[in-house]
């Protein structure tokens, strides 16, 4: 899964310069100018200018309109759902949670959903737990926005710090793809050299797949990672205007017919009445930031 990246959104601040599209290259119409009934436009509009810089942001774009669009997503947070993640080997931990996410803020809270009083997310600054003891599956800082970034995936990629680059076509699953390499700018969250191979569909224009790899500091030395994975989508439901996964079915990339997790997503709802608190730390909970001290 992606692990360094979750925490790109805590530092990244959208900028507002990029060169004009071409003729033969427009993206979908979107915000573009400031509008006063909406406090996102300046951040939609930042970050159309942003993609529209390049062939392959363009696409980045498209596939965000396919989707439901940045003002719908920005509008209706945070989301609500269950995120279940079973390794298929039988020896991998099963990572399973209701979850509540704020994308504006990359915050998250975790219900634990074999003991829903035990919690854990990251509040914006620090990763935390409730009860301070408990034995969980997974580390919370390494954990609470992993989720968030495959489900908002490709609305997370209107932040600032990416770098999109056009690959040459290939083929998966008898369709033919334009892909679109995802890498970040130095110094950019936890792990800036992750990468994702993005697969968008060109006929519908959404997300079908990736490629990515894991290179979170807290597991792995300098320069090292897990091979490369590959993830297909799967059941598709539109909530609120806005289309995410129903799962994932998860392979190594040189062996992409052989599913080593399957992940289910369920339970959306979108919670934009949600307190202001509700991502607060709290007061008993312990801190948990695991990264090394060099990062």
């Amino acid at each position: 899964m992606k692990y360094g990246l979750i925490y790109l959104a805590l530092i990244l601040f959208l900028c507002t310069c990029g060169p004009a599209q071409t003729d033969s290259e427009t993206a979908t119409d979107t915000v573009t100018e400031q509008d006063n009934s909406n406090p996102y436009a300046a951040r939609i509009a930042a970050a159309h200018d942003r993609l529209n810089s390049s062939p392959a942001g363009r696409l980045v774009a498209e596939s965000i309109e396919a989707h439901g669009g940045l003002e719908s997503w920005y509008g209706q947070s945070p989301l609500y759902y269950h995120f279940d993640y079973r390794p298929q080997d039988g020896k991998g931990k099963v990572r399973d949670s209701y979850i509540l996410n704020d994308y504006v803020n990359a915050r998250a809270v975790h219900q634990v959903a074999d003991n829903m009083d035990v919690t854990y997310g990251f509040d914006g600054k620090d990763a935390w737990q409730n009860p301070a003891d408990a034995e969980l599956a997974v580390s919370p800082r390494f954990w609470s926005l992993t989720p968030y970034y495959f489900v908002g995936l490709p609305f997370v990629l209107a932040d600032e710090g990416i770098i999109f680059e056009q690959l040459e076509p290939r083929e998966l699953d008898g369709i033919t793809y334009k892909p679109v390499k995802v890498t970040y700018e130095s110094g950019m969250g936890d792990a800036d050299d992750d990468y994702y191979i993005l697969y968008i569909n060109p006929d519908t224009k959404q997300l079908d797949a990736l490629n990515y790899i894991v290179s979170y500091p807290g597991f792995f030395e300098d320069g090292k990672h897990l091979p490369e994975k590959l993830m297909r989508l799967t059941d598709k439901t539109t909530v609120s205007g806005i289309t995410l996964p129903g799962g994932y079915l998860t392979s190594w990339s040189d062996k992409p017919d052989e599913n080593i997790t399957t992940i289910t997503v369920s339970d959306y709802e979108f919670r934009p009445e949600t307190d202001v608190d509700a991502f607060d730390r709290p007061a008993e909970a312990k801190v948990v930031n695991d990264l090394p001290a060099s990062k």
